[in-house]
């Protein structure tokens, strides 16, 4: 005997829809016009923007919010931080998380104050 039930859910009520994929990475996409498909083993998310992809098996969490930054912020935005490339490169050292946000290209980064360190993407 099968089983089947569905979900329904009032994307309305919410303005963001916040996916974060085994690694830690958050992806925040505004829920207006937002159209979802699966295709073979990626979720296709289409916004204003355009596409974008989540593999299946590395997408730990998607849930609605109503705030942007979905995620606190565990680093203090005017501390000093270094900043690292996925495999361990030391980048440089800013005067804040800020500042090192606006000097980097898009991409994926480690971070860290000495004490906390944590995985932000720069677009």
């Amino acid at each position: 005997m099968a089983v089947c039930c569905t979900l329904m859910v009032q994307a309305a009520t919410y303005s963001y829809l916040v996916f974060t994929n085994t690694a830690g990475t958050v992806t925040v996409l505004p829920v207006d016009g937002l159209q979802m498909t699966v295709s073979g083993s990626e979720l296709v998310v289409t916004h204003s923007d355009g596409n974008v992809r989540f593999a299946l098996t590395e997408l730990a969490t998607m849930e609605f919010s109503n705030d942007p930054m979905a995620i606190d912020q565990i680093l203090e935005a005017n501390q000093p931080v270094q900043v690292f490339s996925l495999t361990g490169t030391l980048l440089g050292t800013f005067p804040s998380l800020l500042e090192a946000a606006d000097q980097l290209s898009a991409g994926a980064y480690v971070v860290s104050n000495g004490s906390v360190t944590q995985k932000i993407v720069v677009k």
